[in-house]
């Protein structure tokens, strides 16, 4: 048996940490000794180890809990589907350093036309085929015909200022094919909706603890379930980067922070802002 300090010197994890999982339910001890010290087995350690993979992919303590507390859950299906999330970040970070290589060589080209015209015809195509009745009566009220707005839609997407936000979006999906995937994948409307309430309910969550150290184990906790909705929308395996961009427009760019201000309270933009940051940094 080994006690809390021994766990903490061994894992790195601090014994603070360790009382908070065992506040949760996360990770109970084995036992406790006649003195009321937590003690933990060999097995305790073995689960501790799950738990600090799933946190190295920022997933919510609850979302942890919630897994690990399923009868079906299957430990080495679990490490399969970490690994391959590591061999995807591992393949963008990979695609990074060739740019910069690329940059370093004077190779690097300034070319906008991230999307060719098939890319942006199959785009439309998967964008109509999720949409529902009510959304195409939408756009055939304002264009006069789908024949029209897909005109339309094509001639902006091959602007220079469309590319550019192609050109971000294959930043923040690691390629060009994810993007083009992830449209295939789209959410249904429904299904969207409710998404976004749940971000919203985050926010208003975060924007209550307004004052909270923003490295607390709740905000983390928050803003980890922040991330973890921020994926299943967007279906993007990283929203690391996208929600740094964020948080930078909530406290830097003046009309956001004012929309977010008057839905949720003065200040709450820069403290949403501040708690995705220190999330993401630490």
């Amino acid at each position: 048996m080994r006690t809390v300090k021994e766990i903490s010197e061994i894992t790195g994890i601090s014994v603070r940490t360790l009382h908070y999982y065992d506040e949760i339910g996360l990770l109970k001890p084995t036992e406790k000794s006649e003195a009321g010290y937590r003690l933990y087995d060999d097995k305790a350690l073995e689960t501790l180890q799950q738990i600090l993979f799933f946190r190295e992919f920022d997933i919510p303590l609850k979302e942890i809990k919630n897994v690990m507390d399923n009868p079906a859950f299957d430990r080495n299906q679990i490490l399969r589907m970490q690994r391959e999330m590591l061999a995807a970040k591992k393949d963008r970070l990979e695609r990074l350093i060739a740019s910069i290589d690329d940059i370093l060589k004077g190779d690097n080209k300034m070319d906008f036309s991230v999307f060719s015209e098939d890319d942006i015809s199959t785009l439309y195509d998967d964008m109509v085929k999720n949409m529902n009745d009510e959304q195409r009566e939408i756009f055939i009220s304002h264009y006069g015909s789908m024949e029209d707005f897909e005109r339309n839609f094509k001639k902006s997407a091959a602007s220079e200022s469309a590319q550019r936000n192609f050109a971000k979006l294959v930043e923040w999906y690691g390629s060009k094919e994810a993007v083009m995937e992830s449209t295939k994948r789209s959410k249904g409307s429904e299904i969207f909706t409710s998404y976004q309430k749940r971000l919203g309910d985050i926010q208003k969550k975060l924007a209550d603890k307004r004052g909270t150290d923003v490295n607390s184990f709740e905000i983390r906790e928050l803003v980890g379930e922040y991330d973890f909705v921020s994926k299943q929308l967007y279906q993007m395996k990283d929203v690391r980067q996208l929600m740094m961009e964020l948080a930078d427009g909530y406290m830097e760019n003046k009309g956001l922070r004012e929309g977010v201000d008057s839905v949720y309270g003065e200040g709450s933009a820069v403290y949403i802002g501040e708690a995705i940051m220190a999330f993401y940094k630490r």
